[in-house]
């Protein structure tokens, strides 16, 4: 075969020839017939699945394009609400900060007050006891001065003059 030198002839025209385009034709028309429809059909409802399975991933991608959308709004509408939240925090800091600051002050004024008005009533109570006292020193003093009980009506104008003269009672 390799050593034969005949020319090669690629199609030989004989009654092969006839029967082998005779056969091919026959399977091309029973493969028309019958296998090709099959085959088409095949395709189609394969080309349908892929059409419908991009129909539905372009929805499916849609509606995750949407579901997103919401969510960021969401998202935002809670970053929203927490400023929101914060901002009110702070605020009732602020304000429950100025309403002990003012309840602080009005403690502190009310306990000044109060030690002032404890103070003058212990300088009343010591003007009055310096005054019984003073008053006692000088019915003493009368008593062995004078010798003899004077009334009481008359020691007391005695006494409150005493102690004008003295200014002990008096205010400053």
């Amino acid at each position: 075969m390799f050593l034969d030198t005949a020319p090669a002839n690629v199609l030989t025209v004989n009654a092969t020839f006839f029967i082998e385009l005779a056969a091919f034709l026959l399977m091309l028309a029973i493969l028309w017939r019958y296998a090709y429809p099959a085959i088409q059909k095949a395709a189609e409802a394969r080309q349908r699945a892929i059409a419908e399975a991009l129909e539905g991933a372009e929805k499916a991608r849609a509606e995750a394009e949407e579901r997103l959308k919401q969510a960021e709004e969401r998202l935002n509408d809670a970053r929203a609400q927490a400023q929101e939240v914060i901002a009110g925090a702070a605020k009732s800091g602020d304000q429950l900060r100025e309403e002990l600051k003012t309840k602080g002050e009005e403690e502190y004024r009310r306990q000044v007050d109060k030690a002032v008005k404890d103070i003058e009533s212990a300088r009343q109570q010591a003007v009055q006891s310096v005054r019984a006292e003073v008053a006692e020193i000088v019915l003493t003093v009368t008593e062995k001065v004078v010798g003899d009980v004077v009334d009481v009506r008359a020691h007391k104008k005695l006494i409150d003059r005493a102690i004008k003269e003295v200014g002990v009672g008096q205010e400053r």
